[in-house]
């Protein structure tokens, strides 16, 4: 059987395109009842971004379940900040019955194991997100090969360290570990509202007006994948998935209905070709490591010119406005420089002095 995915054009459907999209898609009848309380995965990574499901779409979802007692919106802390600070995006649509959830303060947990050619991971889940629960995944399409829908799942563990996890050795098996853990995704929202591209570590976005929603969370991700430009079958996150049963990636046995599959191809290609130009005029972004590196080949450090780290830090921030807020990475770059011997140095009870011969 194919899997089915609504594509609705949320310039028509403006108030009603999750609950539109969901009629097409057969219905979620089964899962908005009165006896399941509904968890809604969002991914924000920083609200500065603008780069997260839009408070339209996430008050669309709330209001498709109709029926759900309880509905909980759950994120967890990252090294940006706590996942309370970063769900007041949406704080207009809290009330008695929508509740923020950070899961990095729940103490009620269970542990995971997710194994990896180097060693086993335990990771503890809160169980809010666990069935009978409906769990229920949002977040924005965007041009980036670890995914959108299923990556979300990674903003699960609760440690704000999850650069760890990042390796592929452990994150595609902590994708679908996580995904078999929590009883799979019984609802996907892709929201293209707007549609993200990046380039080079720089990122432009464009309005699509787009919603893309279905109940097998790995066709919804595939579907992305095609209209971003990337062919779905060669991204490890799709085949991971494929290979374990978890969802159907091959475009061939994905029928999409609501907007024709033709008229939106040819509207996200314009937007490639459009968000393409935009990331080619923009200048590179702003690199530590380069604008360290730059100080130590322009003699910055050269003796006697011993520096601080506080001083490295001013240089930085003259020579280029960008380097403002970035003193911790700053201080990190500086101290690898050290580590790998480019830099001599010594902790004084002030500060670090950095030099060079």
């Amino acid at each position: 059987m194919n899997a089915v995915v609504a594509a609705v054009d949320l310039r028509k459907h403006k108030h009603d395109a999750v609950k539109y999209a969901c009629d097409l898609i057969g219905g979620i009848e089964d899962i908005d009842v009165s006896n399941r309380e509904v968890v809604i995965k969002v991914g924000v990574f920083y609200p500065e971004s603008g780069w997260y499901s839009t408070v339209e779409t996430v008050d669309g979802i709330l209001r498709a379940f109709s029926n759900a007692p309880k509905k909980y919106l759950v994120e967890t802390d990252n090294y940006q900040g706590t996942g309370t600070d970063r769900l007041k995006v949406w704080e207009a649509l809290f009330s008695d019955t929508v509740v923020p959830v950070n899961l990095s303060d729940e103490n009620e947990t269970i542990p995971i194991r997710v194994s990896n050619p180097i060693r086993e991971v335990v990771i503890d889940i809160a169980k809010i997100i666990l069935k009978p629960r409906v769990f229920v995944n949002t977040h924005v399409m965007r041009s980036y090969e670890r995914g959108s829908i299923l990556k979300n799942l990674f903003g699960l563990p609760p440690t704000r360290k999850k650069v760890q996890y990042h390796k592929s050795e452990i994150f595609f098996n902590l994708l679908t570990t996580l995904y078999e853990t929590i009883g799979g995704i019984d609802l996907a929202v892709l929201d293209a509202t707007y549609f993200s591209q990046f380039f080079k570590g720089k990122g432009a976005r464009t309005r699509t007006d787009f919603l893309f929603v279905g109940r097998d969370a790995v066709a919804v991700e595939a579907i992305g994948f095609h209209l971003a430009g990337i062919k779905p079958q060669k991204t490890q996150v799709i085949q991971s998935f494929v290979k374990k049963g978890l969802g159907i990636g091959d475009l061939d046995k994905i029928d999409i209905v609501g907007v024709p599959m033709d008229e939106i191809e040819l509207k996200f290609k314009e937007a490639r070709r459009s968000l393409e130009a935009e990331l080619a005029s923009k200048p590179d972004p702003w690199s530590a490591s380069k604008a360290v590196d730059g100080l130590i080949k322009g003699g910055f450090f050269k003796l006697p010119g011993r520096k601080t780290m506080k001083e490295v830090i001013t240089a930085l921030k003259e020579a280029d406005p960008r380097a403002k807020n970035r003193d911790k990475m700053i201080h990190a770059t500086v101290k690898r420089r050290f580590d790998k011997g480019k830099l001599m140095g010594e902790k004084t009870d002030g500060d670090w002095i950095f030099w060079t011969a």
